[in-house]
């Protein structure tokens, strides 16, 4: 093992306990501080949105989270929702369902110039449109928005802004999407979740890494080379992917920087 292999291992590795008491006395720390009633969560059947529900239940109590499973017909698979109801039931937390398909008809019958053609533009009016939905919970009950985007898909902007990126805390943002399966595994999320297949749900057999090229366990040790500040020669190197992938993804976290950013005004 190289020098750098070694840097970029030892980064990933985390003290799962320590890791749980920190985020989980953030959660409870901007709850308390926000004066809010209680925290809203869309739950997908997924590991992020999983992980979430389990920290922010032992933050602030099982009758103050409400998850919302926000389906698609046609789209979102039937163990999504068993998964969620497996959730549920570990944590004792009410959930609420709201299926999208007649919004997301409603939504291009009314936007002049829809383009059917453009299947981007499109899968991404869904997460806007899940995102409307959380918040219309969050303000009818006083609640906080909690989003589920971890570290890998923060730094790459694999999200959408103003969808899924949209939320008041993102409790599981600082941890890598492998440290998050590892989390899991940590709080008892059920196995069926932690070995399902990524996915954000945007269109029928979707999956989050073949969309973005590369299984998450390179792409994780490619984003730790990036912030230990190798060079992409090192990080092919040390990760074993070629060179032009790995100069695929640093471009990406440079041309998605925009995502995470605060609003951009002009200084007077």
């Amino acid at each position: 093992m190289s020098s750098v292999e070694r840097k970029i291992e030892n980064a990933l590795k985390i003290d799962v306990k320590k890791a749980r008491e920190k985020i989980v006395e953030f959660i409870k720390r901007k709850f308390e501080s926000s004066k809010a009633d209680g925290l809203v969560i869309g739950l997908s059947g997924g590991l992020d949105s999983s992980v979430c529900a389990f920290l922010s239940v032992e933050a602030v109590g099982n009758q103050k989270v409400l998850g919302v499973f926000i389906p698609e017909k046609g789209i979102t698979q039937s163990a999504d929702w068993k998964d969620v109801q497996k959730v549920a039931d570990i944590l004792k937390i009410e959930v609420r369902e709201v299926e999208i398909s007649e919004i997301l008809k409603a939504f291009k019958m009314a936007i002049i110039g829809f383009d059917e053609k453009n299947v981007l533009a499109e899968a991404n009016l869904k997460p806007r449109i899940r995102m409307t939905i959380l918040y219309y919970y969050a303000n009818l009950l006083n609640c906080l928005v909690v989003g589920a985007s971890n570290k890998t898909e923060l730094k790459i902007g694999y999200f959408t802004k103003f969808g899924d990126g949209a939320s008041d805390i993102t409790p599981i943002g600082c941890l890598y999407k492998t440290q998050v399966r590892e989390m899991g595994r940590h709080l008892g999320v059920p196995e069926s979740i932690l070995k399902k297949t990524p996915t954000a749900g945007l269109w029928k057999g979707q999956t989050d890494e073949e969309e973005i090229g590369l299984p998450y366990d390179k792409l994780d040790r490619i984003l730790v080379g990036e912030e230990l500040g190798f060079s992409a020669e090192e990080i092919s190197s040390a990760v074993g992917v070629d060179l032009d992938t790995v100069n695929r993804i640093l471009d990406r976290i440079r041309r998605n920087r925009h995502k995470i950013l605060p609003l951009q005004v002009p200084r007077l």
